[in-house]
């Protein structure tokens, strides 16, 4: 970790620190050894990965119930639940082996504020309770408000990390995103002089 992003993370998780720590220790030992992140990305899981994702910890409301749709290697799930222990994620992932290691790194980190459900986001819709969805790369922003509008029963928001293409991505979208009840779209930066890339996130308000 170099010195500015040491910076960041401290700003970031502020006394969990050690536990982003450990979380990245996971992600560079058996997250690589069981194929959830390549081995070319060990030197920038800081960078590229856990610090993009939990800097976006500043977006959620207080005490919001949150779910990460394509859980994944704890991407965003896990940083964020590091860094905002007010909130209750359900982390949604449909493949075993993915399952049951995200469930191995909550048990290890004590993560009282993460439950893991198996399934895809659509199995998820009327079992997971959230005023908030979140995801990082698992589609098309098309495709991917499909997937997470309806876990929000009606209302909330979804906070979607994206690439430099966010912007063409919600004029693709919007239509779609109108017909399953997204009433604003807005792009966002986020960690703007706290990270050497800030973090692009697309979020849709649905409902009230």
């Amino acid at each position: 970790m170099t010195e500015a992003e040491l910076n960041a993370a401290r700003t970031i998780f502020g006394e969990r620190l050690d536990l982003a720590e450990r979380f990245v220790e996971h992600l560079a030992t058996t997250g690589i050894e069981r194929g959830l992140l390549g081995p070319r990305e060990v030197p920038r899981l800081w960078s590229r990965h856990v610090l993009n994702c939990a800097v976006t910890a500043e977006l959620f409301p207080a005490g919001a119930s949150v779910a990460d749709v394509g859980s994944g290697a704890g991407l965003p799930g896990v940083a964020l639940a590091i860094a905002r222990p007010d909130l209750t994620f359900t982390l949604i992932e449909p493949l075993e082996r993915r399952v049951t290691w995200l469930k191995e790194v909550v048990e290890d980190l004590e993560l009282e504020n993460v439950v893991v459900f198996r399934g895809r986001a659509e199995e998820a819709v009327g079992k997971v309770t959230a005023n908030v969805v979140t995801a990082r790369a698992v589609s098309a922003l098309g495709g991917l408000a499909a997937m997470t509008i309806p876990i929000l029963a009606g209302t909330g928001q979804v906070l979607a990390i994206k690439g430099q293409s966010a912007a063409e991505e919600v004029t693709k979208a919007a239509k779609l995103i109108r017909k399953l009840g997204g009433r604003k779209t807005v792009v966002l930066q986020v960690g703007d002089g706290l990270l050497e890339q800030p973090t692009t996130v697309v979020r849709i308000t649905v409902g009230q």
